[in-house]
């Protein structure tokens, strides 16, 4: 799935430079995400982000999928 695929180009990355980089690097989700599955991918610790398509044209949409990702993603420092 996405989170494999991730981990893939991360472990390429740091073949390629090293793994501090690797792991510096924001890799978003770029597939379909809505409001129903964006928990599914935001949960995943590879995927540091979604790139959200028609769902950002909804404003109520988009207002929770940035909820849901604050809510999973954000830790205060």
């Amino acid at each position: 799935g996405a989170a494999a695929t991730i981990k893939f180009i991360r472990t390429c990355l740091a073949k390629l430079w090293n793994e501090d980089i690797a792991q510096s690097l924001r890799i978003l989700y770029g597939g379909s995400v809505t409001s129903n599955n964006i928990v599914e991918f935001a949960s995943q610790p590879e995927i540091d982000g979604a790139l959200v398509g028609g769902s950002s044209l909804k404003a109520e949409e988009f207002l929770s999928i940035v909820n849901q990702t604050a809510t999973i993603k954000w830790q205060p420092v």
